[in-house]
């Protein structure tokens, strides 16, 4: 859609719908209304740079990030702007708030900044096949992708979050425990990072044979604060719980707080695992166990695979990298420990 394509449904000129756009001029309110009515209906977005298109090719590559806060996401941005930066392209970072679809977000600003490559870091799975062909650019999904999409149209590199949650939740399996919580946004969600990984600890204990019990889940953001929030309402609920599952480190960090502060132990009381691998949860007392992503590998990937398909040196790909589980030392066989 551009502005000829306005022009022609509304029924006017091209200048007319210039000048509805820009707001300047003289221009009745019946045509006024029947321009912007087309272009909602066709979610015409006016290209800024038009003028610049015809002079030179577009270089700018983008980055959008929903979560930007998540300690995680951190060093690998860094990553990623550093390895634009060496191969001479202009990069912008652009922090999506959640709420908004990120695919829509990215539309506009393909045509407002005049993109020719965009990376996407966090946010949901549920986009649909007819956005991503609007986009138009090249594009990469770095830890998440699109399920109902057709493979050939992105590229993505992630690590198989229902694999891993299940990995972690059959850890800690192993070590005896059966009352086992689990901590995540929007776990009930689907196409969430914490439906996927919510799906994983659910297949760990159907595996096992062990009764799953909807008490032993709490729905709670990516931060610590909300971590230790969520495990106070756990350890209230008195489920029995010997070990909690968090989602996400962060998460791991306020519930180690939480179980501290009750006056426990850990592990002797409680056992935590987390997940990511952040530097932070290595360093709290005690350290804390967790599902380790390859962060640097996904950044790189992640560039390296869009400076491909922009320069049609490959098509699109999905890469799938194996996380690993580091032991720390806060999780050990629940033993014959009292348990709230």
């Amino acid at each position: 859609m551009n502005i000829k394509d306005v022009a022609r449904i509304a029924g006017v000129g091209i200048s007319t719908v210039s000048r509805v756009i820009n707001n300047t001029g003289i221009v009745s309110k019946a045509t006024r209304d029947k321009v912007l009515s087309v272009v909602e209906q066709y979610n015409y977005v006016p290209n800024n740079n038009a003028r610049n298109l015809k002079a030179t090719q577009s270089r700018n590559i983008a980055l959008m990030v929903k979560g930007i806060t998540n300690p995680f996401f951190s060093n690998m941005i860094k990553e990623i702007e550093r390895q634009v930066d060496l191969r001479g392209y202009p990069f912008m970072i652009y922090h999506v708030e959640d709420g908004t679809n990120e695919i829509n977000a990215a539309i506009q600003l393909v045509q407002e900044k005049n993109l020719c490559g965009i990376i996407f870091m966090g946010g949901t799975y549920d986009h649909s096949e007819e956005k991503f062909r609007r986009l138009n650019i090249p594009c990469v999904l770095t830890t998440i992708t699109a399920q109902e999409v057709d493979p050939s149209i992105f590229s993505s590199v992630i690590i198989d979050d229902l694999k891993e949650a299940y990995k972690a939740t059959k850890y800690l399996i192993s070590l005896g425990h059966t009352a086992i919580a689990f901590m995540a946004k929007s776990p009930f969600l689907n196409e969430t990072t914490g439906n996927r990984r919510f799906l994983g600890y659910i297949k760990a204990l159907e595996e096992s044979s062990i009764p799953y019990d909807p008490q032993l889940v709490e729905d709670c953001e990516y931060s610590a604060s909300s971590g230790f929030s969520a495990t106070r309402r756990l350890l209230n609920k008195g489920r029995g719980v010997t070990a909690l599952f968090a989602a996400a480190d962060t998460i791991a960090i306020g519930a180690a707080k939480a179980v501290l502060t009750a006056g426990l132990s850990i592990p002797d009381d409680i056992s935590i695992i987390g997940f990511d691998g952040i530097e932070m949860a290595e360093y709290y007392h005690p350290s804390l166990d967790t599902i380790s992503q390859p962060a640097n590998e996904i950044a790189l990937s992640s560039v390296s695979l869009l400076f491909d398909l922009i320069t049609g040196q490959s098509v699109n790909q999905h890469i799938v990298f194996d996380a690993v589980l580091i032991k720390r030392g806060s999780c050990k066989n629940p033993g014959m420990k009292r348990v709230f």
